[in-house]
């Protein structure tokens, strides 16, 4: 126990044998390498949270693409139980109409969220464009 009370002693007597420009100069190394090592594992974890990322994305396409296919099938069953009381023309006919019908209303209700969407002048811009012509007129009175 005596050896590490000298080493702790040393130690501080060294602090107390530096210069306030060493012990400036020690801080600033000292802060220089933590940053140095926090940077390095922010990179790391990144890199680890970027590559549970992709798996993620792939595997949801990997998903979207199987749910479309089972959507084709689906569309397919629907045309091959009509067909059981229709004619198979007849059958994938009225699955299309269908279909079209249905994308129709999706493209007349995406037209309507867009023109909604659309970059309009603000009320906040608007109040914003008469401050300022009013500070123009009063300049020039």
């Amino acid at each position: 126990m005596t050896a590490i009370r000298d080493v702790r002693t040393d130690h501080s007597t060294d602090h107390a044998e530096k210069s306030t420009a060493e012990l400036v100069r020690d801080l600033t190394d000292q802060v220089n390498r933590l940053a140095r090592t926090e940077v390095t594992l922010a990179v790391r974890e990144m890199k680890g949270k970027a590559k549970h990322a992709g798996a993620g994305a792939a595997f949801a396409g990997a998903g979207g693409v199987f749910a479309f296919y089972g959507g084709a099938v689906l569309i397919a069953a629907c045309v091959l139980l009509l067909a059981l009381v229709l004619p198979a023309w007849a059958a994938a006919l009225i699955v299309a109409v269908a279909l079209f019908v249905i994308a129709g209303v999706a493209v007349l209700m995406a037209r309507k969220q867009l023109k909604q969407s659309a970059p309009m002048p603000s009320p906040a811009v608007e109040n914003a464009k008469e401050d300022i012509h009013v500070v123009k007129e009063a300049g020039k009175r």
